[in-house]
């Protein structure tokens, strides 16, 4: 299993998607490195049935061949059930949980304690707004039952701005918008924790240089993987998780046991025992999206 910081772009598709099997067998988009197939806002109510349905023959037909991982985000508890009785639910990594607080978690938890699926709560109610609410919630997380279990933490975007009765606007990233300093709280909040946080959508199709310029954002703020609604995102997205070869230099040094405590390089000081966390990050992701190649910005195995 991929650990949560080397998700990459995830894509949601519908589970109605006429494409899922395909999809999911990466006949389709084979450059995914993460799906989930969506049982939640992307469906209606009254396609519910046939989404299940669909899901289901999806399932059984399913090959676990290659390294895309695979997820299921259920549209409440009840849903969940439906899905982990499905035959071939076993093939899933595991499941987005919407709208996670800390008095449903339990209940989600419990589905899965026979299983080796992974879960990934989404952050979307009111109680995000309430700082004490989400230190319970982290508390909540840590329960030696659940932590094992929890892959990312996703912070819903959308569902925030309707609590605020708000459509993210079109012309600045999120980090421009009232969402933003709730976003840092959030990595406050859980990444000193060892929680990883994953990225809200970003809606806009026609505005590239916009989602560039979020996802230098997304990182800035220690959040590597960001939700996709569309395979054009995915290479633009992954893009910025290239590494560029001067950190690799660094992190490389910064992990040497023979390196001094504090040294100078690339014109800036680095002290191991700060920045050790950061080098090891680096060369992860180097080993799983590439190196920047100097004047190509194509990337390369590390």
């Amino acid at each position: 299993m991929v650990n949560g910081q080397l998700l990459g772009a995830t894509l949601y598709v519908p589970a109605n998607h006429p494409d899922l099997l395909p999809i999911a067998n990466q006949e389709k988009l084979a450059q995914l490195r993460s799906v989930i197939f969506c049982t939640e806002d992307a469906v209606a109510e009254r396609d519910l049935p046939a989404a299940l349905d669909r899901l289901a023959a999806t399932l059984r037909h399913m090959n676990t061949e290659g390294a895309l991982q695979r997820f299921v985000r259920v549209r409440n508890l009840a849903v969940m059930k439906r899905v982990l009785a499905m035959r071939g639910a076993r093939k899933l990594a595991g499941f987005v949980l919407p709208k996670v607080t800390r008095h449903n978690l339990a209940a989600y938890c419990a589905l899965v304690r026979d299983t080796d699926h992974m879960l990934m709560p989404t952050l979307e109610t009111v109680e995000v707004f309430q700082e004490a609410e989400m230190h319970q919630l982290r508390a909540a997380l840590e329960e030696s039952t659940v932590r094992s279990r929890i892959l990312a933490l996703r912070i819903g975007g959308n569902d925030l701005f309707a609590l605020l009765g708000m459509r993210r606007p079109r012309g600045v990233s999120i980090y421009r918008t009232p969402l933003g300093p709730v976003m840092a709280r959030l990595a406050t909040t859980f990444m000193p924790y060892g929680f990883v946080l994953t990225a809200p959508v970003f809606e806009y199709l026609d505005n590239p240089a916009l989602l560039d310029q979020e996802v230098a954002e997304d990182l800035a703020h220690g959040m590597v993987g960001k939700t996709a609604i569309h395979p054009d995102q995915v290479a633009l997205i992954e893009r910025h998780y290239q590494v560029q070869p001067n950190d690799i230099e660094v992190a490389t040094r910064i992990m040497d046991v023979d390196s001094p405590a504090v040294f100078r390089m690339d014109q800036a000081m680095c002290e191991v025992a700060t920045h050790m966390p950061w080098a090891r990050s680096v060369i992860e992701r180097a080993r799983r999206f590439g190196v920047v190649q100097p004047g190509s910005g194509a990337a390369a195995a590390a």
